[in-house]
């Protein structure tokens, strides 16, 4: 990958009531996402975020077993993606990273996440 052209990235999603799609992989129905609020999927990440800082857990563990992206299934991976392919949001947070370091909390249409910077 040429670098400033091309990033990948992981990611830890969190929907919730103000998302715009209030469904996923884990919850197909959405009932869980329509009683989650910003403030408590945010809370959510804050906590996995220093869970991870703090080596008590492994990115790829929790975005497998927490995220409502279907990237869960491994480990929240999104593969390469250049500038226009993702949220004006995420695509400006992951550009801003260095590889291995992950970002604040991200809102975006789709909920929160928390953003791993891998390449």
């Amino acid at each position: 990958m040429a670098s400033g052209d091309k990033v990948r990235a992981s990611h830890i999603l969190i929907k919730h009531e103000g998302s715009r799609r209030k469904a996923s992989w884990k919850d197909p129905e959405g009932r869980v996402i329509m009683n989650t609020t910003k403030e408590s999927a945010i809370a959510k990440l804050v906590q996995f975020r220093e869970d991870i800082l703090s080596g008590k857990a492994k990115f790829e563990d929790i975005a497998s077993r927490h995220s409502d992206c279907s990237s869960a299934k491994r480990g929240g991976d999104l593969g390469p993606f250049g500038r226009g392919q993702m949220q004006k949001p995420f695509e400006d947070a992951t550009f801003a990273l260095k590889v291995g370091d992950i970002s604040d909390i991200v809102d975006t249409d789709s909920g929160a996440h928390i953003i791993l910077r891998t390449a």
